[in-house]
């Protein structure tokens, strides 16, 4: 459960000490807030991503029609 990148393995014990700091800057309140707002990013951008393929998907399609 290691995320390799540019600052190198990421275990538990570093995720928890990032949780640690964005609980004591943001405070408990507002942590639903944040994590609501991220999934609603995260699950737009997924749309976004799935909506751009289907089109290109019917743009190959009807070019290949168009050919024949």
């Amino acid at each position: 459960m290691y995320a390799i990148g540019m600052f190198g393995a990421i275990g538990m014990p570093e995720l928890i000490i990032i949780l640690v700091i964005i609980l004591i800057i943001f405070g408990a309140g507002k942590l639903p807030e944040i994590g609501a707002s991220m999934g609603k990013a995260i699950r737009n951008f997924k749309g976004t991503a799935t909506e751009g393929e289907e089109k290109e998907t019917e743009k190959i399609e009807d070019e290949k029609k168009g050919d024949s």
